[in-house]
């Protein structure tokens, strides 16, 4: 699991974040290089090897 401060640390000025109700999906991002689907249906966006972002799938049941 990561912590909010992930996306406290990454610079205010690349970061977005955006919900699509429709989808049920949170966007989290800046610019990625890589990315991997967890087990718990979170994508974490990678810039080499520090984390850029996150996509929440099913975000409203959590």
């Amino acid at each position: 699991m990561f912590r909010i401060t992930v996306v406290r640390q990454a610079p205010q000025k690349s970061l977005w974040s955006s919900y699509d109700a429709e989808a049920d999906v949170l966007y989290i991002t800046s610019h990625a290089t890589d990315s991997e689907l967890t087990d718990n249906d979170v994508i974490v966006r990678y810039d080499n090897d520090e984390v850029i972002g996150l996509t929440i799938l099913h975000a409203s049941r959590r």
